[in-house]
């Protein structure tokens, strides 16, 4: 089982000042989590896509790019790449090269986004946003699977015996899909023999457990090999030395910037008992000390038969040195932990 973090850049707001973090700021400090994560042993890192004033990273894949050169063994990957308003040629070719720049440990997470304004940013209907991700997924895995091109759709220009290039190393990138909880989502996936990830970000998990149902069986009845079958989660969360510390100083942030999101979205405020039942172990929330982590992500994993768990950890901005301790624990503590686990209940 591979574990990793996620991150979107969250940039801290300055209540006397009214403004937020400098982006320049925190992207430096993001490269340097990156190279601690790869250093304490973690198997991924992944950055998301936003195109919003409390969000550093637009374009993940130029941080990628960053990241190869500051790591030697992490995968990197975008969390996610908003296939629905990007072209999925251009998408190829920039992680293409990062992949040549890592030495093949680039891959892409593609989804829908669960934020919509990249859609008027580049030009796209949101009456399309089903149709434009549907097309351009199929196109993107035909890229990734050949090097000429024929190809006609109704998004974008029509494609004639075009080479996409560079090609990635081994020729290949892997492709992971995306979803917020959609049996169509679900399907698409698993027919088209991709690896799933479902962001888990509330409510009950087990919740989640018929959709993971539903992948391994349309997955299989697709004729997919059950030995590539790769599953994973996406779900907040910080490691800390003192649970009930970490719980004091992380719940002001952590609401305030659920609160700006749900603002736009007609939610009420975040409370601190939702916080804490998303602590518990039937939550979502992964904030605690490292055992506590280690049982929940254990806990899940056989609940789902994951392969692949992300912490996504900078919701709200935590300060550098908290994300850099949590980093630490999660590399020496959890990870070795689950995976010594795992090995032996096998």
């Amino acid at each position: 089982m591979e574990i990793g973090i996620s991150m979107f850049g969250d940039l801290a707001f300055n209540n006397e000042t009214r403004s937020f973090q400098s982006p320049q700021e925190r992207l430096q400090d993001m490269l340097e989590e990156i190279k601690l994560a790869d250093e304490v042993g973690l198997d991924v890192f992944g950055i998301g896509e936003h195109h919003r004033p409390d969000f550093a990273v637009s374009t993940p894949e130029i941080i990628l790019a960053a990241a190869a050169s500051v790591t030697k063994r992490i995968k990197l990957t975008s969390s996610v790449t908003v296939l629905s308003s990007a072209d999925p040629v251009r998408v190829y070719q920039n992680f293409s090269t990062v992949d040549l720049i890592s030495g093949g440990r680039a891959e892409i997470t593609v989804g829908r986004g669960s934020f919509i304004e990249s859609f008027p940013l580049f030009g796209y209907d949101l009456n399309d946003y089903n149709g434009l991700f549907t097309e351009k997924l199929q196109l993107l895995k035909e890229i990734n699977e050949n090097d000429v091109i024929t190809w006609k759709g109704k998004f974008r220009a029509t494609l004639d015996r075009q080479e996409v290039l560079p090609r990635a190393v081994n020729n290949n990138l892997e492709i992971w899909v995306a979803v917020g909880g959609t049996p169509q989502s679900v399907v698409r996936a698993a027919r088209l023999g991709l690896p799933l990830i479902i962001a888990i970000i509330g409510g009950m998990p087990s919740q989640f457990k018929p959709f993971f149902e539903l992948y391994k069986t349309e997955y299989l009845e697709a004729g997919h090999d059950p030995a590539k079958m790769q599953l994973a989660t996406h779900s907040h969360g910080l490691v800390g030395p003192d649970g009930k510390a970490l719980s004091d100083l992380y719940f002001p942030s952590y609401a305030a910037q659920m609160d700006r999101v749900g603002r736009s979205r007609g939610w009420a405020p975040y409370t601190r008992a939702q916080f804490e039942g998303g602590q518990s172990r039937s939550g979502a929330l992964f904030v605690g000390e490292p055992n506590e982590v280690v049982d929940k992500i254990l806990y899940h994993q056989e609940m789902f038969g994951l392969t692949r768990f992300l912490m996504h950890t900078d919701v709200g901005a935590p300060a550098h040195k908290d994300l850099m301790k949590s980093i630490e624990l999660l590399g020496t503590h959890v990870a070795p932990a689950v995976k010594k686990a795992l090995t032996v209940n096998q």
